[in-house]
């Protein structure tokens, strides 16, 4: 048997549980997995927060959307993958487990100079900044505006635009100014004077913004410095970005979920990596049986960078005495 991670009612991180699992044997187009470490997302704690719906029908709800690993087996006519590559996997369903059947399309090489750890926490940001980066039509000579460049998708965006040959200012609370300036950002702080402060720090016209926050305060201050708000783009504040005009992307109401764009995304991020243009900043990682306790380390924004589970033994102790009760494959 195998665990995983599952969200069994709706609330907040205490609503999480480890439970046994039949991975089960994989079938025409998919891998079995080894899963050595596991990405956590915002979406993840949004799925059992509520902020989704509460369908009851859905519960129990596994987690995770990228992990790595190494695989173990492949079902039949399987080419191009064996047993023993060493593999990341994006857009697949229940990653926060120890082993995980995944469709071979999921499947992206691992750089060889990867961590686990890393290779785990690069395809969700990695992939959204593409998005949000390509729908801003951010390029060389670009100044552009990244609010929540701190942390996961942020610090992305700030690499990849630099990639890029653009220019970068990035807003973030002052304790985590000194990260930027590490990314290639310039640090603008949070607060009343946003704008003047966001002027002076961009000598000269910006002419994209990125907004990775959802507050308010930035995503006012991008259409007051911007002037074309097809070059302003929101992740999260999906309500007032509407009403402001500016481009929705991702999974909200009205947002452009970019799907081709992300997927497309995978062998430019590798291979960035590869030629050391690219960095997952890994900011924390935890146990897979301590994944209540990294979502609230994430909830709370008490990490730079991105947040890691690695699977191991569980402890027959505590919450993970509930572990007894198995799950089919697929819930």
């Amino acid at each position: 048997m195998a665990h995983a991670v599952v969200a069994t009612s709706y609330g907040g991180p205490e609503v999480l549980d480890i439970v046994e699992i039949d991975p089960g044997r994989p079938g025409p187009g998919e891998a079995l997995l080894e899963v050595k470490a596991c990405g956590v997302n915002a979406s993840d704690w949004k799925r059992y927060s509520g902020a989704w719906g509460t369908d009851p029908t859905a519960l129990p709800i596994r987690l995770g959307q990228e992990c790595a690993g190494v695989v173990l087996e492949v079902g039949p006519d399987v080419e191009g993958v064996a047993p023993g590559d060493e593999v990341i996997a994006y857009r697949v369903s229940g990653a926060y487990a120890d082993r995980l059947v995944v469709p071979v399309t999921a499947l992206t090489p691992k750089p060889a100079s990867m961590s686990w750890e890393k290779a785990a926490g690069l395809m969700v940001t990695g992939a959204t900044a593409t998005h949000a980066l390509t729908a801003t039509k951010v390029g060389a000579g670009d100044t552009v505006l990244v609010h929540g460049a701190s942390g996961g998708v942020g610090s992305m965006i700030v690499q990849l635009a630099r990639a890029k040959g653009a220019r970068v200012i990035g807003t973030a609370d002052p304790s985590n100014h000194e990260y930027l300036v590490d990314l290639g950002a310039v640090p603008v702080g949070y607060g009343p004077g946003l704008v003047d402060r966001i002027r002076a720090a961009s000598r000269g016209e910006l002419t994209a913004a990125i907004d990775v926050s959802g507050t308010r305060e930035a995503l006012d201050a991008s259409v007051t410095l911007i002037r074309d708000r097809r070059r302003v783009a929101t992740i999260v504040g999906f309500s007032y970005g509407a009403a402001l005009g500016i481009k929705l992307l991702g999974n909200g109401p009205g947002a452009d979920p970019g799907v081709e764009i992300r997927n497309a995304a995978r062998p430019q991020l590798t291979r960035l990596v590869e030629e050391g243009r690219l960095d997952v900043r890994v900011g924390a990682t935890y146990p897979l049986h301590e994944a209540a306790r990294a979502h609230r380390a994430g909830i709370e924004m008490r990490v730079q960078g991105k947040i890691i589970l690695i699977p191991g033994e569980v402890p027959a102790r505590g919450a993970q005495s509930r572990s007894r009760r198995r799950l089919r494959r697929g819930r």
